[in-house]
C-alpha cells in the first residue's frame, strides 16, 4: 500500500542524518503534496552524497506504481537505474514498479537531485 511504503519511506530517508555501518546516509527533504491509501504525491529532494542501494519497495497487497518527473539533476552522479521501466523518457520521467523490480540511483557527486514522484497502488 502507499500509505506503508510512505510510512517506510519517512522511516528510511526522511530527515536522516547518521552512520550506518560506516556509511554516511545524509539528509533527504521529502514534501508530501497528498497521500492516501492508493496514491501519494511528493517532492523529494536528494543531497549530494545520497544514493539509493538497488532494492525492491514492500507493498502489502495489488500492484504497486511510480511515476518519477526528475525536476533537476545533480551535476554528478545520481543516475537512475531499473531493471525493467514501463516508461524511461530522456532519463527525465520514469514510470516503473517499485514492488517487482529492484531500483536504484547511484551517489550524487556534485549537486542535487529533485523528483516529483506520483504513487499509485491497485
Amino acid at each position: 500500500m502507499v500509505g506503508v511504503y510512505s510510512r517506510y519511506f519517512d522511516q528510511c530517508y526522511h530527515g536522516v542524518s547518521q552512520i550506518i555501518g560506516g556509511m554516511m546516509i545524509v539528509k533527504v527533504k521529502n514534501r508530501a503534496f497528498f497521500n492516501s491509501r492508493i496514491f501519494s504525491v511528493n517532492l523529494v529532494t536528494y543531497p549530494t552524497n545520497h544514493k539509493v542501494m538497488n532494492h525492491i519497495d514492500p507493498v502489502q497487497q495489488g500492484r504497486y506504481y511510480k511515476l518519477n518527473f526528475v525536476l533537476m539533476q545533480p551535476k554528478v552522479g545520481g543516475v537512475f537505474s531499473c531493471t525493467k521501466c514501463i516508461i524511461n523518457f530522456c532519463d527525465r520521467i520514469y514510470l516503473f514498479r517499485p514492488d517487482k523490480y529492484k531500483h536504484s540511483v547511484s551517489k550524487i557527486g556534485s549537486g542535487k537531485r529533485v523528483l516529483l514522484t506520483f504513487a499509485l497502488n491497485i
